[in-house]
């Protein structure tokens, strides 16, 4: 897929891994709708990307992807302002093992609320034009996380969902690939508060950031490099992609059938 002229729609772009994948997303042609909740730094991200690359090419719009109503209005906002939605990337997340409901919530249930409202939008068989859906999972989606299994059981649901719904849409003809990135420990606030994070497994925090040291940490910017590859090739549909300081790897899985 060639991004000049395409939309995109990111959650939880205003920092982080959103803010790279907006950017790079930008810096190949495309039109980015920024959803975030939060309205300063999404506000802010987004006078600096007006500067950069222009009035009409970003919108911000402020957006609890828990929420049923504030998703699906940003989304027709966003097709009505730009004209579509071709690349719909779920990336907003969090890591909190004393609030599980909430980490569900808005890992796993978000990616699959993101995704259904996407596809109304999207899909051939609404009259849609096709496009690319990428939904942002974790390494922990692949292997348990000891420090954090609610957080772990979160990426593995959003794994199995994006493995499950690609080949829905393969099957049913919607013309839209959908594909989940795997990254491992990344450089972000996220990162950095993990242990604060942790509740009742507070006491593996050394272990979790000797696992940390060992394997490095990626930038925001090779997480987006990463999306940018799921993006624009158009073979790639179903996959799980792990990306690690020192290896990137399309997974392989059991055939059940």
């Amino acid at each position: 897929m060639a991004l000049d002229g395409k939309v995109a729609v990111v959650t939880g772009a205003a920092m982080g891994i959103g803010k790279a994948m907006t950017e790079i997303l930008l810096q190949n042609g495309a039109k980015v709708a920024l959803l975030d909740f939060n309205e300063t730094a999404g506000k802010s991200l987004l006078e600096a990307l007006k500067k950069q690359y222009g009035q009409e090419k970003t919108l911000f719009l402020t957006c609890d992807i828990e929420s049923e109503e504030q998703t699906k209005a940003a989304l027709q906002t966003t097709r009505e302002t730009f004209g579509g939605i071709d690349i719909m990337c779920n990336n907003a997340g969090i890591l909190n093992e004393s609030t599980w409901e909430k980490t569900v919530s808005i890992n796993l249930m978000g990616v699959i609320r993101g995704t259904y409202l996407a596809l109304e939008h999207m899909s051939k068989l609404n009259g849609g034009q096709g496009g690319v859906i990428i939904n942002t999972a974790s390494m922990a989606g692949l292997g348990p996380l000891p420090s954090c299994p609610v957080y772990t059981a979160s990426k593995h649901g959003v794994v199995g969902f994006t493995r499950a719904i690609a080949a829905a849409s393969s099957a049913l003809g919607y013309g839209i690939r959908i594909n989940v990135l795997c990254p491992g420990f990344v450089q972000t606030d996220l990162f950095s508060n993990i242990p604060a994070r942790l509740g009742k497994f507070s006491l593996l925090a050394d272990a979790t950031k000797k696992m940390a040291e060992k394997m490095e940490t990626l930038s925001v910017s090779e997480v987006a490099e990463c999306l940018l590859e799921l993006v624009v090739d158009e073979m790639k549909n179903g996959e799980a992609f792990m990306v690690l300081p020192k290896s990137k790897k399309y997974m392989t899985f059991p055939v059940l059938l």
